[in-house]
C-alpha cells in the first residue's frame, strides 16, 4: 500500500485510496504527520535561532573589541593631555591635575546615575495597598457575620 513514509519522504496516498481506509487509521496518519510537522517546525526554529546566535555572538564580539580600543583611545587623549599640560607646569603636576579633572568627571557622573536610578524605582503603590487593606478588612467583617449566623 502506498502512503507517506514517517520522514514525509515516499509516495502520496491518493484521494481514492484515502477514502477507503478507516476512521481511526486516518486519524492516526493525521496525528503522525502534525507530529512531525511539529518537530521539524521546532527544528527548523532552533536552526533559525542558533545561526541568528552565532551572529550575535559576534557582533557583541566585535563591540568588545571596539569597546577595547576606544578605552585605549582615551588613555592615549589622557597621556596627551598630560603631556600638553607638562609643557606649561611639572609632569607630576600636570598628571595629579588631569587626574582631578578625571575624577570630579567620574563624580559628577555617579551623582547624575543616581538620580535617574532613584527616578526609576517605581513608588509603593499607594491606592493599592489602600485597595487590599479594604479587601482584608472586608473579608474580615463578612467572616465574623458568617460565624454569628
Amino acid at each position: 500500500m502506498s502512503g507517506i513514509g514517517t520522514n514525509g519522504a515516499g509516495p502520496r496516498t491518493t484521494e481514492a485510496e484515502l477514502s477507503q481506509l478507516p476512521m481511526a487509521q486516518l486519524l492516526r496518519r493525521l496525528s503522525d504527520q502534525t507530529s512531525l510537522l511539529m518537530r521539524e517546525e521546532v527544528a527548523l526554529a532552533k536552526a533559525e535561532l542558533a545561526e541568528k546566535g552565532r551572529r550575535a555572538s559576534r557582533g557583541a564580539g566585535m563591540f568588545g573589541g571596539a569597546a577595547v580600543c576606544a578605552l585605549y583611545g582615551v588613555g592615549a587623549l589622557v597621556a596627551a593631555a598630560i603631556l600638553a599640560l607638562s609643557l606649561a607646569v611639572a609632569s607630576w603636576l600636570a598628571a595629579l591635575i588631569v587626574a582631578a579633572v578625571l575624577f570630579l568627571v567620574a563624580g559628577v557622573a555617579a551623582l547624575a546615575g543616581r538620580r535617574q536610578v532613584r527616578r526609576a524605582t517605581p513608588p509603593l503603590p499607594e491606592q493599592t495597598v489602600e485597595t487590599v487593606k479594604e479587601d482584608v478588612q472586608w473579608a474580615t467583617t463578612r467572616a465574623r457575620t458568617a460565624r454569628q449566623h
